[in-house]
C-alpha cells in the first residue's frame, strides 16, 4: 500500500468535509482514510493508482469548488512563506471577503431607509441579498443537482428564499449578511489558529550555508547530502543534522525541547536540525540528509497527528452524517402537519420550519473538536512532548497505571565502575583487563564503562572464542583462559561460588578458568528530578507505578525505595519484561515508558508508549505513541494536564453546542425565536466553540 495525500483547497463546510471521507472509505482496496478539515488534506493507502481519481472524482461530485491537487512537500513550504509574506494571507482571501460584506451592508443599510417607491426597496434588498448570498445559493444549487443535498448552503438558501416568499425581506437579507459575517470570522479563527499552531512548528530550515571547494554556497537544506560540510553562524538555524567539526558554540534547543536553558556543544560533539546556534561560527558535517533529519520526522510527525483521530471525534462525524437528514424532515413535519391537522396559517408553521432548518446545521461540532484536538498536539508539542494522535491524548487523559524501564529512563544511563574488588590471586588491574579484553566486542553501557576504566589498548588476536549469553553476560577464551564475565545467574550457570554483595549498583562477576577471580561495582546515577516527577504523577491521580529491570532484586529495591516507585520487577530479560507486560495490561489504561530503543517490542504494547526521545533517537520516535524530546520524565504530568485540558474543552464544545441547538429547535417550533436567534444557534455558536477550542494555548498552570 502505497501513502497518499491530497489537499482539497475551497473546502469550508466541516460537514461536507466529513461525507466525503465517509465516501472515500466505502471504495475497496483503500486504507486508513482520514480527512483533515482543518489543514484541508485528505491522506489514505492504496494499492491503485486509478483508485486516485475515483476518489477525485468523489470529492468534486460532493463538493464542485474545490480545486484538487496531489500533496507536494516542498509546495506546501514556498505557499506558506507567501502566505505570511502578504498581508492577505490564510487559504481565503481577506480582501475580496471584506469588499464583498461592505458592499452587502451599503445595499442592506440603504433599503432600510428608503421608504418609495416599494419596487426599489425590494431591489435593494434583492442586490443586497445575491451580493451576500450568491456563492451560497450557486453552491446549493450545483450540490442539490449532484444529489448531494443536506448541508449548510441548502439550508441557508431554502431559509432566506422561504423568508423572501413570505415578504420578510429584512430578515432575509439580514439572516444571510449574519451567517456570511459569521462564515467570514470562522475561516479567519480557524485559519489563524492554524497559523498559530505551525508558528510552534516553525522550526522547518530556510537554507543552509554549504562549503564546496573553499566556497560558501546558500542552498536549500534538501540539496546537502551525507558527509558535505555547512558552516552554521550565530542567530542561524541549524539545517541538518551533524557533527561540530569546527568550533564551540552555545544552542537554544527550545524548539525541540521546550527547555529554555541553552545547551553547550564543542567539537566533536552531535547537533541536531532545529537548534539555533547562538554565538559562534561552527562547521557541521553532516551525518544525515533533510528527509532523515529529526526536523524533518518532527514536522512530519505532528502534520500527520490530526491523521489519527480521538474516539470523540469519530463519534461526533459519524453522529453528525444522521441528525442532518433526521431535522431536515422533522423541519418539513413542522411544516406541513400543523396546518394540516389544525387548520393553522401555512406561512406561519413554514417560517418555524425554516428556523428550525437554519438552527439544525451541526457545523459548530464538526469544526470546534478536531480543532480542540489539533490545538493539544500542537500546545503539547510547544512543550517538547510529540504524541503522534488524538487518540492518545485521549489514554494519557485517563492513565491508571505507569510502567518504567529503569536504565536511561529513570537514571541517567550513564555507568562508572566506582569499585574493584579482586581475590588474592589477581589485583585490581589485572581483574579490571580481563573484565575489559571480556566485554571488548559488547556495546552495552555496562562493557562501555569497564573498557572506559581500563582505557588501554585491547589486542583483539588474544580473544580466540566470543560468546554473548543474552541476560547473563559474557563467555570468551582469550589467551587460553576460559573467561566469565556477568551477573550471578551466569556464575550459577557454570556452578561458580559468587559470594553474595551489598552494593547500591550493579555488580560484575568475574571467572577465571572455572574459579571466581573477583567483582566489579558499577553505579548508574538517578536522574535529579525523578522522586519529585513521580509524585507528581500520583498527585494527578496515577494509581499505580511499576519499575521494570534486568537489575539485581537488591539495586531495585534501593532505586524504587529512593524514588517512591510502588512496585518493582528485578532480574528481567528482555523477553521477561514483554511477558509481563502481556499478562499485566489487561483492560487497565496503562502506559510504558522507556529510552524507545531496546524498549520498543513494549513499547506497542502498552495503550500509550511515551519514549525518553533523548534528542534525535530514531528508534523511539518510530516505536513510540508519544515522545518526550528531553528526557525530561516530569513532561509526562505536563502531558496529562493539557489532555485532560483538551478533553474538558472538548465536552464543553459538545455540551454547550448541543444545548444550545436543542433550546433554539424548541424555541423555533414554538415560535419564540426568529431568524437572528436561529443564526446564533448556528454561526454564533461555531465561533463560541472554535473560540473555546484555542484556550489549550492557554500558559496558566
Amino acid at each position: 500500500m502505497e501513502k497518499k495525500k491530497l489537499v482539497l483547497e475551497g473546502l469550508d463546510c466541516a460537514n461536507c468535509a466529513a461525507k466525503i471521507e465517509e465516501k472515500v472509505k466505502k471504495l475497496e482496496n483503500i486504507e486508513d482514510v482520514s480527512l483533515n478539515f482543518l489543514t484541508k488534506t485528505l491522506s489514505f493507502e492504496v494499492k491503485d493508482e486509478s483508485k486516485v481519481e475515483e476518489i477525485k472524482k468523489i470529492v468534486k461530485k460532493l463538493e464542485p469548488n474545490i480545486k484538487i491537487r496531489e500533496y507536494d512537500k516542498e509546495q506546501e513550504i514556498k505557499q506558506e512563506k507567501n502566505h505570511h509574506s502578504h498581508d492577505h494571507g490564510g487559504s481565503f482571501n481577506k480582501r475580496n471577503e471584506i469588499i464583498r460584506l461592505i458592499l452587502t451592508v451599503t445595499f442592506f443599510i440603504a433599503a432600510i431607509f428608503v421608504k418609495d417607491p416599494y419596487s426599489l426597496k425590494v431591489t435593494l434588498y434583492v442586490i443586497a441579498y445575491l451580493i451576500s448570498g450568491g456563492k451560497v445559493l450557486l453552491r446549493s444549487f450545483k450540490n442539490i443537482i449532484r444529489g448531494n443535498v443536506f448541508d449548510e448552503n441548502f439550508l441557508m438558501s431554502i431559509a432566506t428564499i422561504g423568508a423572501f416568499a413570505i415578504k420578510e425581506y429584512p430578515e432575509a437579507v439580514g439572516v444571510m449578511l449574519f451567517f456570511e459575517i459569521g462564515e467570514f470570522l470562522q475561516e479567519l479563527a480557524i485559519d489563524n489558529s492554524k497559523r498559530s499552531i505551525k508558528a510552534l512548528l516553525d522550526i522547518r530550515p530556510d537554507y543552509a550555508n554549504l562549503l564546496k571547494d573553499g566556497n560558501e554556497l546558500k542552498v536549500s537544506p534538501e540539496k546537502v547530502q551525507k558527509g558535505d560540510l555547512i558552516l552554521v553562524k550565530p542567530g542561524e538555524r541549524v539545517p541538518l543534522d551533524g557533527i561540530i567539526v569546527k568550533g564551540s558554540t552555545m544552542v537554544d534547543t527550545s524548539a525541540l525541547t521546550g527547555e529554555s536553558v541553552p545547551r553547550s556543544l564543542k567539537e566533536g560533539e552531535e547537533v541536531l536540525s532545529g537548534f539555533i546556534n547562538i554565538n559562534s561560527v561552527i562547521t557541521v558535517k553532516v551525518e544525515k540528509e533533510y528527509s532523515e533529519s529529526t526536523i524533518a520526522k518532527i514536522l512530519d510527525m505532528v502534520e500527520n497527528a490530526a491523521s489519527k483521530k480521538a474516539r470523540t471525534e469519530k463519534l461526533i462525524t459519524k453522529f453528525a452524517r444522521y441528525y442532518t437528514p433526521v431535522v431536515v424532515f422533522m423541519a418539513v413535519a413542522l411544516a406541513t402537519l400543523p396546518p394540516l391537522l389544525t387548520g393553522a396559517p401555512f406561512e406561519t408553521w413554514l417560517y418555524r420550519a425554516l428556523i428550525f432548518l437554519v438552527i439544525s446545521c451541526p457545523c459548530g461540532l464538526v469544526v470546534s473538536i478536531p480543532l480542540g484536538y489539533f490545538a493539544g498536539i500542537g500546545s503539547l508539542s510547544k512543550h517538547g512532548v510529540l504524541a503522534k494522535g488524538g487518540n492518545y491524548l485521549e489514554v494519557l487523559k485517563n492513565l491508571d497505571t505507569i510502567i518504567f524501564d529503569k536504565t536511561g529512563t529513570l537514571t541517567e544511563g550513564v555507568f562508572e565502575v566506582v569499585k574493584v574488588q579482586p581475590t588474592e590471586e589477581f589485583s585490581p588491574e589485572e581483574l579490571l583487563e580481563i573484565a575489559a579484553y571480556a566485554e571488548s566486542y559488547s556495546n552495552h553501557p555496562i562493557a562501555d564503562s569497564i573498557k572506559k576504566k581500563y582505557n588501554k589498548k585491547i589486542e583483539k588476536e588474544l580473544i580466540e572464542e566470543y560468546e554473548e549469553i543474552s541476560g547473563h553476560g559474557i563467555k570468551a577464551k582469550i589467551n587460553g583462559k576460559i573467561i566469565l564475565v556477568g551477573n550471578k545467574k551466569l556464575m550459577n550457570k557454570f556452578n561458580i561460588k559468587a559470594p553474595d554483595i551489598e552494593f547500591h549498583g550493579t555488580i560484575v562477576f568475574v571467572a577465571v578458568n572455572g574459579n571466581f577471580a573477583g567483582y566489579i561495582g558499577i553505579s548508574d546515577k538517578i536522574k535529579a528530578n525523578v522522586a519529585d516527577a513521580i509524585r507528581k504523577l500520583k498527585e494527578l491521580g496515577v494509581k499505580h507505578t511499576i519499575m521494570l529491570t534486568g537489575d539485581s532484586e537488591k539495586v531495585a529495591e534501593s532505586v524504587a525505595k529512593e524514588i517512591g516507585i510502588d512496585k518493582y520487577y528485578a532480574e528481567l530479560l528482555p523477553e521477561d519484561k514483554v511477558k509481563f507486560f502481556e499478562k499485566f495490561n489487561s483492560g487497565i489504561s496503562t502506559a510504558f515508558v522507556g529510552d524507545g530503543i531496546n524498549d520498543a517490542p513494549v513499547l506497542t504494547r502498552a495503550d500509550v508508549g511515551i519514549a525518553m526521545g533523548g534528542l534525535g533517537s530514531d528508534a523511539a520516535i518510530e516505536a513510540a505513541d508519544v515522545i518526550i524530546m528531553d528526557d525530561d520524565i516530569s513532561k509526562i504530568s505536563d502531558a496529562i494536564k493539557i489532555s485532560r485540558k483538551t478533553l474538558k474543552i472538548t465536552w464543553e464544545n459538545i455540551i454547550m453546542v448541543f444545548s444550545i441547538k436543542v433550546l433554539f429547535l424548541v424555541l423555533g417550533a414554538l415560535g419564540r425565536t426568529d431568524m437572528w436567534g436561529a443564526v446564533f444557534a448556528d454561526v454564533g455558536v461555531t465561533l463560541i466553540a472554535i473560540f473555546n477550542s484555542l484556550r489549550v494555548f492557554n500558559k496558566r498552570k
